[in-house]
């Protein structure tokens, strides 16, 4: 560590960076990548509000090694040198070589941060309206607008000016020719050189103004025209590469029809079928030039399980974290090495008093061309689209995030575990649990409104009650709270962040999960990983989900690491792996976790570890002897005829169906949903347009009384959510929202005067 912090030193003074506040900032920094290797040099830039790093400048030209969005980051400082960086699932630890160092880092991204915000508050609302330049586009334009009608001001009056005093001039030349008398001559040709003067004057301020109107005009003409130019060969580009994917998509089409025998080996989509074998290929991916590489996935040593029982049986993996042995899982509570607590069913054991709906109508078969509206959406958010309800579910957001708690008795069985580590592995069980409803679920949910809430009152069949409310409008964002009379709390806020990629449509959740158990204390907190949306314009919608989620028990220290490995055909792993491992706070690993994403998780647990031999990079890999896997969760078949129903579970079914007594804001009323779940798709696209225009009104609205208010001197509170409000959070250091009371007393009551007319 000495030896790198010296070269920290002769490192960032040669980078030579910008001044803090200009556009780009660059330089050396130690970044943090794992145990092993401790702190490594990277370079990094900033621009743009973004902040990318590099092993090398030499890599800036091609690979970027990962990139964090500043708008939505955390900034810390932890000592003299240190900057922590969190923002969605990621969190860099980065150390400077000085204290001064560090300083000129922390002001340039908090000025980052700052400029990154405005922008993104200057952005157009999510409601579909997109322009075909952005919001921080048309404020400089409509700035420049402005000096050059001041300038036409300026002309405009001196032009008056120079009217006036040449009609002057004309007069007392008039009068001139008319004397006779010298003396008054004397006083007329005075008068006249006086009025010449001012006319030279007033033309030489005239010729000025004309000049600088010119220059300005000449300049930013320049310039438009550079960025017109740039923008029609980069639409071009994509264009022409859509196109050759599409006739690329025809031809392996007419290839596939033309020898039926090679359906097997060439999937255009990820299948589950766990005999099929593929070469192995290292770090092959499906992505594009777009894809980013983490240190942390790279420098990490793999390792190997056994299982006790079949010592010649090895299964190896190249990702760092490995699968568990091969053997036949059994259910939870039958595990023989967990402890009594987690399989105590003792008590009331809450059963179904409702019969709920297990069908919808079926989804219609509407045509629609893709490619007309898609062409005019590379490389927008998601939220800017203008999008029909042909491309949505009938669920809104909000339902969407309630679905994480499908496998709601997970966080049951968790509730009732004795040992912190075997309630940490089905607390990762259940996080894993709530991708398992989109595999199939490629179709988008309705944006909420502001102010929008959703409830889902299962306090008589399950124990718990769940209230979701979009608290914000710019970005998005949905605050969710749950309470169990199991014996926990959930609480999260979730921002919805997106990119069209032209091949690819890129989601990533922004926000953090927090999990409270009554009795243990044991507070629980982990982020989302990444979701993407495959073959969009052409082929079969698949969806994808890649990254790392990190879950700490915030009160014992214990961590759970979980990988979620990206689709790779040239992989000989299992489509939608997940691997995992827990360690106490020593960072003594005790248990393997494995699976998909789609279907299950098993738990095996460690009972020796060692040393291995090296693997095909050369790094030394860690050998776990484990007990045979145990089924921690299992995936519920989908309704029958789901195909028919968006693919929707028994649950998502149900989170639309009328409730008696909910608030006036519930999405339940949303009358486009509900049109478009009737089969009515023509009139929901109506009554969505009708809605969005409302609400565009009341944001306008909202906006000129902050104007009046700024203006009057006054200060103006703005839009404060019904049922959340903003709290710090001790553990994490972050402000969220977080539910403050009173839904449920008000239902009891049926008083809703409180609410806004949003539908």
């Amino acid at each position: 560590m000495s030896e790198q912090g010296k070269g920290s030193a002769s490192a960032s003074a040669a980078s030579a960076p910008a001044a803090p506040g200009s556009d780009t900032y660059k330089g050396w920094l130690f970044k943090w990548t794992n145990y092993l290797k401790g702190y490594q040099r990277r370079w990094f830039v900033l621009s743009n509000g973004l902040l990318s790093y590099y092993r090398t400048q030499a890599e800036m030209a091609h690979t970027c090694r990962g990139t964090i969005n500043l708008a939505t980051a955390h900034i810390d400082t932890e000592d003299a040198c240190n900057i922590v960086l969190s923002s969605g699932g990621r969190t860099y630890h980065l150390k400077a070589s000085t204290e001064v160092e560090r300083q000129r880092w922390v002001t340039a991204l908090e000025l980052a941060k700052a400029k990154a915000i405005r922008m993104m508050n200057d952005q157009s609302d999510d409601s579909g309206d997109e322009e075909p330049t952005s919001q921080s586009d048309r404020s400089e334009i409509q700035g420049t607008l402005k000096i050059l009608v001041s300038k036409l001001d300026d002309l405009s009056t001196c032009n008056d000016l120079i009217a006036k005093h040449g009609a002057a001039l004309q007069r007392s030349l008039s009068e001139l020719e008319g004397l006779k008398i010298p003396v008054e001559g004397g006083e007329k040709f005075k008068a006249v050189n006086e009025r010449a003067t001012l006319f030279r004057i007033t033309s030489n301020a005239m010729i000025n103004a004309c000049r600088d109107f010119l220059d300005l005009a000449e300049t930013h003409s320049r310039r438009w025209q550079r960025a017109l130019q740039y923008e029609r060969e980069q639409r071009a580009h994509l264009e022409e590469t859509i196109e050759q994917l599409a006739k690329q998509h025809n031809s392996l089409e007419r290839a596939w029809r033309e020898a039926p025998t090679l359906v097997s080996s060439t999937p255009s989509a990820p299948t589950t079928n766990k005999g099929s074998e593929r070469p192995l290929k290292e770090e092959a991916s499906d992505e594009d030039e777009d894809t980013e590489f983490f240190d942390a996935m790279e420098d990490s040593p793999a390792f190997i399980t056994v299982t006790t029982t079949e010592n010649i049986q090895h299964r190896r993996s190249q990702s760092n974290l490995s699968g568990a042995s091969s053997g036949h899982p059994n259910d939870w509570n039958q595990d023989d090495h967990m402890s009594p607590g987690c399989n105590d069913v003792s008590g009331k054991e809450l059963q179904p008093r409702r019969q709920r709906r297990t069908h919808i109508p079926a989804k219609p078969n509407y045509s629609l061309n893709l490619w007309s509206i898609m062409k005019n959406c590379i490389g927008k958010e998601l939220s800017k689209i203008p999008m029909p309800v042909n491309f949505n579910e009938p669920l809104s957001m909000l339902q969407r995030l309630t679905e994480d708690l499908e496998y709601h008795e997970l966080l049951d069985k968790a509730a009732r575990c004795d040992s912190s580590l075997e309630q940490m592995c089905l607390v990762a069980a259940f996080s894993v649990s709530s991708y398992s409803t989109t595999v199939h679920r490629t179709a988008k949910p309705f944006n909420p409104l502001l102010g929008e809430t959703y409830e889902l009152d299962r306090l008589e069949e399950f124990g718990y009650r769940s209230l979701c409310e979009q608290v914000s409008h710019h970005p998005p964002a949905a605050a969710h709270h749950v309470i169990s009379q199991q014996g926990w709390t959930l609480w999260q806020e979730i921002t919805i962040a997106s990119k069209f990629r032209g091949k690819y449509l890129s989601i990533m959740p922004l926000g953090t999960i927090h999990l409270h158990f009554h009795s243990s204390g044991n507070h629980y907190v982990w982020r989302k990983v990444t979701s993407t949306v495959h073959n969009i314009i052409v082929g079969k919608l698949w969806i994808d989900q890649s990254g790392d989620i990190e879950i700490v028990n915030h009160r014992t220290k214990e961590t759970c690491q979980l990988k979620f490995s990206p689709y790779s055909y040239f992989s000989r792993d299992v489509p939608r792996k997940v691997t995992g491992v827990v360690a106490d706070s020593d960072g003594q690993a005790h248990y393997i976790l494995s699976g998909t994403w789609d279907d299950k998780m098993e738990s095996a647990k460690i009972v020796q570890s060692s040393r291995g031999g090296s693997g095909s990079e050369g790094k030394q890999k860690t050998v776990y002897q484990t007990l045979s896997p145990k089924l921690l969760w299992k995936k519920y078949p989908l309704p029958d005829n789901a195909e028919n129903m968006y693919f929707f579970s028994a649950l998502a079914l149900t989170l639309n169906e009328m409730d008696d007594g909910v608030a006036l804001t519930d999405s339940r009323l949303r009358p486009d949903q509900r049109l478009m779940e009737d089969g009515r798709w023509d009139e929901a696209n109506s009554e969505k347009q009708r809605l969005e225009e409302k609400q565009r009104a009341v944001r306008r609205r909202r906006e000129a009384e902050a104007s009046d208010a700024m203006d009057d001197g006054k200060e103006y509170e703005g839009y404060q959510p019904l049922w959340f409000h903003q709290r710090r959070n001790s553990l994490t250091g972050e402000t969220t929202f977080v539910y403050k009371g009173g839904y449920w007393e008000a239902k009891e009551r049926q008083d809703w005067n409180m609410c806004p007319d949003i539908f």
